[in-house]
C-alpha cells in the first residue's frame, strides 16, 4: 500500500477499496465505530492501542504506522511525556528504532525531559533493549546541560559498554570516549568501569594502560573495602557493585600479573599470582565468595605453571596440559602460550596439539560469531593461536599446514580490524611465500584487499557520543 498523508486517510482509503462499513469494521478491530467514525473525520487524536488494532484490522504488520503516528502525534505536536513514554517501550519491542530516535531527539528542545529519557534508556538497557536503549543514551550525552553529572558519566558508561564489539579500532574509540567520566561515576561503579576499560585495552594489547588502569582499580577498591568493614552493619548493606568488593582488588594483582606477563618479567608476574592466591583477608563468607576464592586459587595454580613453562622449565608442560583438560574454558589461551613458549625454546609441544585437536577446530567456529565483547576476546585469542601455531609447524617445515594457519589468523584479524595481527599475519607470509600454493597466495591477496579497503572506510571516521 502506498503511504498516504495521514494514518485516517490510509483508513479511510481501506475501507472504501474493501467495501467495509465503519461498523463492520470495528467489529474486526475491537475499536467503538463512534471512536473509528471521530478519527476518520478528523475529530479524535488516535491512542496507541486503538491504532495497535486498527493496523490489526487491516491486514498490516505490527508498527506499520508508526512511521505516521510519529509525524501526527509527537513531531507536530506539543510533546506529551506520558503519551510517548508507552510508544517508546512500545516501539522498542518491534525494534522500530527511527521512530524511536526521532521521537527524542526533536524532545531535546525542552531538556527537563532528560532525567526521564535517562531513566527510560536505563529500563531498556536492563531488558536487554541496547539498540534502543543507545539512542536515549546518546540523546542524554549530547543534551545533558551539567557535564559533571553522574547522569551524564552513566550514560557514557554505557554507551561504552553498548559499543563494545569485534572492530578493536571502533573499541578504542569508544575506551577513548567513555575514560574521562570514570571520575563522575559513584565510588563503586568506578570499579567496574576500570575493569571494563582494563580489558579493553588488555585486548588492545596496550600494556601500560592496562598497568596503569590495574593499579588505580586495585588502590580504589582497597579504599571502599576497608571503609566497608569498618560499618559494623555492613551485612545489611545493599551491594552496588556487580561483584563482591574484594574481586576488584584480586582482579588488579591479576591485571597486573597479564602485563608483566606480556612484558616477559615472569618473576615479577609469580610475585602477583602469590597476592592474588593469598585471600586470607577476605571477610565475606557468602557462597558466591566462596565460588570465587575457589576460582582464584585455581588460577594461580595454573598461572604458576604458566609462567614457569615461559622461562623455559619444561618439566611443567605434562602438568599444565593435565591442568586445562579439565577446564574448557582455559584450552585457547592456554594453549596461545604453550606454543609461545615452544617457538622461544624449540620445544616440541606434538603431543599436547594432538591431545587438544578437536577444541583448536572448534575455536574456528566460535571465532565466525560476531557482537559480544566475550566473542570478541575469543576471536582475538584465536588469531594469536593461529599465528603462533603457523610459526611452530613453519620452523619445522611443514609449510603447508603453516601456510594455513596464517591464512585462518589473518582472516580473523581483518575480521576484528587488528591492525597488529594483520601486521605479524604479513611478516610471517612473506618470510614463508616460497612455499604457498598458488591458492594460499590468492587467499592471502584477497585478505589483504578486504583489510586495506576496511581501514580506507574508516579514515576520517569518528563516532562522537557527547
Amino acid at each position: 500500500m502506498e503511504p498516504t498523508t495521514t494514518i485516517r486517510a490510509e483508513l479511510e482509503n481501506y475501507l472504501k477499496q474493501e467495501g467495509k462499513t465503519i461498523h463492520h469494521f470495528a467489529e474486526i478491530s475491537g475499536v467503538n465505530p463512534g471512536t473509528i467514525s471521530a478519527i476518520i473525520n478528523g475529530n479524535r487524536p488516535i491512542a496507541m492501542g486503538q491504532l495497535d488494532r486498527i493496523t490489526l484490522g487491516m491486514g498490516l504488520e505490527e508498527g506499520a504506522f508508526y512511521d505516521l503516528y510519529v509525524d501526527e502525534c509527537f513531531v507536530h505536536a506539543a510533546p506529551n511525556w506520558r503519551r510517548i513514554r508507552p510508544f517508546l517501550y512500545r516501539c522498542a519491542e518491534l525494534d522500530k528504532l527511527d521512530c524511536i530516535g526521532r521521537i527524542v531527539w526533536q524532545m531535546t528542545d525542552n531538556l527537563s525531559y532528560i532525567p526521564a529519557i535517562f531513566e527510560t534508556a536505563e529500563d531498556f538497557f536492563r531488558q536487554g533493549k541496547t539498540a534502543a536503549a543507545e539512542i536515549l543514551y546518546k540523546v542524554v550525552a549530547e543534551s545533558e546541560k551539567y557535564q559533571h553529572s553522574e547522569r551524564l558519566a552513566l550514560a557514557q558508561y554505557r554507551l561504552f559498554t553498548i559499543t563494545v564489539g569485534q572492530d578493536q579500532q571502533e573499541n578504542l574509540r569508544a575506551a577513548v570516549q567513555f575514560e574521562p567520566y570514570v571520575d563522575r561515576l559513584t565510588e563503586e561503579e568506578q570499579l567496574d568501569a576500570l575493569k571494563d576499560l582494563a580489558n579493553m585495552y588488555a585486548s588492545l594489547r596496550n600494556w601500560d594502560k592496562v598497568n596503569d588502569l590495574a593499579k588505580e582499580l586495585g588502590y580504589r577498591a582497597a579504599i571502599q573495602y576497608d571503609l566497608v568493614y569498618d560499618n559494623k552493619k555492613f551485612s545489611e548493606q545493599p551491594r552496588e557493585t556487580i561483584y563482591p568488593l574484594f574481586l576488584y582488588i584480586l582482579y588488579a594483582y591479576l591485571l597486573q600479573s597479564a602485563v608483566c606477563e606480556e612484558r616477559g618479567e615472569y618473576v615479577e608476574a609469580l610475585r602477583f599470582v602469590s597476592l592474588y592466591s593469598d585471600m586470607s583477608w577476605v571477610k565475606e563468607t557468602t557462597e558466591e565468595a566462596y565460588q570465587i576464592m575457589e576460582q582464584y586459587g585455581s588460577l594461580a595454580e595454573a598461572n604458576t605453571f604458566l609462567y614457569k613453562l615461559m622461562m623455559g622449565n619444561v618439566s611443567v608442560l605434562t602438568d599444565y596440559a593435565d591442568y586445562i583438560a579439565l577446564r574448557e574454558a582455559e584450552i585457547l589461551p592456554a594453549l596461545v602460550k604453550i606454543l609461545e613458549a615452544a617457538n622461544r625454546f624449540n620445544i616440541d609441544v606434538d603431543d599436547v596439539l594432538r591431545r587438544f585437536e578437536k577444541q583448536i577446530a572448534s575455536y574456528d567456529d566460535i571465532n565466525k560469531v560476531a557482537g559480544t565483547y566475550t566473542q570478541q576476546m575469543v576471536a582475538d585469542r584465536y588469531m594469536n593461536l593461529m599465528a603462533e601455531l603457523a610459526a611452530y609447524h613453519l620452523h619445522r617445515q611443514r609449510y603447508e599446514e603453516g601456510i594455513q594457519c596464517i591464512i585462518n589468523s589473518l582472516a580473523s584479524a581483518v575480521a576484528s580490524n587488528s591492525d597488529f595481527g594483520i601486521i605479524k599475519c604479513v611478516g610471517l607470509f612473506e618470510d614463508f611465500r616460497q612455499f604457498a600454493t598458488n591458492q594460499a597466495q590468492e587467499a592471502y591477496k584477497n585478505l589483504i584487499k578486504k583489510g586495506a579497503s576496511l581501514n580506507e572506510k574508516k579514515i576520517g571516521h569518528v563516532t562522537v557520543y557527547g
